[in-house]
């Protein structure tokens, strides 16, 4: 088997060795600029963006990631799109496809883990895994320690709460939560008035951030 029919095994969703010298060699490279990543200081902003530059499939305009920034593929298989901003100990285990909408927030620990292995033991054994997409949509916001399981959707401008384990797709415009996270409620007109439980949101004080 050639290189190119390898390397695309990773993003098929077939059977595949990950240890195949081929495959591992490329992955080090990666790795190599994620720990340069994680070495950066808290002044060099830019530094940072310009490594999430080339370590990413996509940075959007104004993404972020604070380190330490853990990723199998060191980001090679995570699009982003504009404005993201992850917290401590993000992880994207991207040995296939991480897809990421404008305006999501993740919570410190959160981690997006595409890869799978046979229930079978003995193609376990010999180390054999295999890979499913996530999408996470525009504007979601997955609180602490969120899981999100190997080809799992999670629709636009949802929230998923701290702890949740994601096994099962999530619609858009709704609070999950839960080990198997589960649909609470859909977001609805009193999300307009209470940002957290009874306290109001002061939309003249928002114009006013707004115009800062």
């Amino acid at each position: 088997m050639n290189a190119s029919d390898k390397f695309a095994k990773l993003h098929s969703g077939e059977i595949y060795d990950p240890m195949d010298s081929e495959i591992f060699d490329i992955q080090v490279q990666c790795l190599e600029l994620l720990y340069e990543y994680n070495q950066t200081r808290p002044s060099e902003g830019e530094k940072r963006a310009a490594l999430l530059k080339r370590m990413l499939a996509e940075a959007g305009e104004g993404c972020y990631i604070e380190p330490p920034f853990h990723a199998n593929w060191g980001g090679r298989h995570v699009h982003l799109g504009k404005q993201v901003y992850a917290n401590f100990g993000f992880t994207c285990v991207d040995d296939t496809h991480i897809y990421v909408g404008d305006y999501a927030l993740f919570g410190p620990n959160v981690v997006l883990a595409t890869p799978n292995h046979p229930f079978l033991p003995e193609l376990r054994a010999r180390g054999y895994q295999y890979n499913l997409p996530i999408r996470i949509g525009t504007g979601c916001w997955l609180g602490a320690g969120v899981v999100v399981a190997p080809g799992v959707t999670i629709g636009d401008w949802s929230v998923i709460g701290a702890g949740s384990v994601v096994t099962r797709d999530i619609p858009a415009g709704v609070l999950a939560a839960g080990n198997p996270c589960r649909v609470l409620r859909e977001l609805d007109e009193r999300d307009r008035k209470y940002y957290h439980r009874d306290m109001e949101i002061d939309w003249e004080a928002m114009a006013e951030l707004d115009g800062k």
